[in-house]
């Protein structure tokens, strides 16, 4: 599937036993699977671990800041 970056894309995933469903761009979850894949963990788990750290923020924005830093980190502007 070759979707638009810019496309937002609904995904559920299991916090704390609840299904919840996240809305981010494409290219943010390309950018959190490939965070997750480097680390060795889910998708899901690094998502868990991003909910426990947040401090207020929706959690669909707490992803994007959490990528965001992970590519300023890393010297990379996230990719479109």
């Amino acid at each position: 599937m070759n979707a638009h970056p810019a496309g937002v894309i609904k995904r559920s995933i299991v916090i704390a036993g609840h299904s919840t469903s996240i809305s981010l761009e494409e290219a943010f979850w390309r950018a959190l699977r490939d965070i997750a894949a480097a680390r060795g963990c889910p998708v899901a788990r690094l998502v868990v671990e991003i909910d426990r750290s947040r401090a207020g923020e929706n959690l669909s924005s707490a992803i994007r800041v959490f990528v965001l830093n992970e590519a300023l980190k890393r010297g990379q502007a996230p990719s479109p």
